[in-house]
């Protein structure tokens, strides 16, 4: 069923067609219980036109349809450089995910972008709000260990997981 998903990068023409997703998934989050994640309007227009330009945004479509979007980059997260009650697996070069969301009701995106990201760089790192169970068991799923506790430029709190492709 996933293979008939494609990712290429987001161009600025894709913006208003990417903004509705994170409408969505910010009113599931908080049908799901996690009501802090994404308030305030987070990710803004801004915000994806900053990783648009930077050649960090993605979408995965199916047809012409986008299934889901992310942001992904291998040179580095400064705020997991400090990482509480647990570590992280290697200090090798990895990927980082950041912003990914999946248009309503379709199976197998946030798998297929995972393993994407996997054929990009063999180390994954990626971060989710306590919350944000349902983030949690998708990672979990997709084989992401969780590593401990890292903190955002503002101080909050965000669980953080890694992958590592297998050889």
């Amino acid at each position: 069923m996933a293979n008939d998903f494609t990712i290429r990068p987001a161009v600025p023409y894709d913006l208003p067609r990417i903004m509705p997703i994170f409408d969505d998934a910010r009113r599931y989050m908080r049908q799901n219980g996690n009501m802090e994640q994404w308030s305030g309007g987070y990710p803004s227009a801004d915000v994806i036109r900053n990783d648009i330009d930077a050649g960090h945004f993605f979408l995965c479509l199916q047809g012409n349809d986008i299934a889901g979007v992310f942001c992904f980059f291998t040179t580095g997260e400064p705020t997991y450089s400090v990482i509480y009650e647990g570590r992280w697996p290697n200090d090798e070069p990895y990927g980082v995910i950041h912003r990914i969301a999946v248009a309503k009701h379709r199976c197998g995106v946030a798998s297929f972008c995972y393993d994407w990201c996997l054929t990009k760089c063999h180390n994954l790192r990626i971060d989710t709000h306590r919350d944000n169970v349902p983030m949690q068991q998708s990672l979990q799923k997709n084989g992401f260990a969780y590593c401990g506790i890292i903190h955002l430029v503002s101080g909050d709190e965000r669980l953080a997981y890694h992958k590592t492709a297998t050889k």
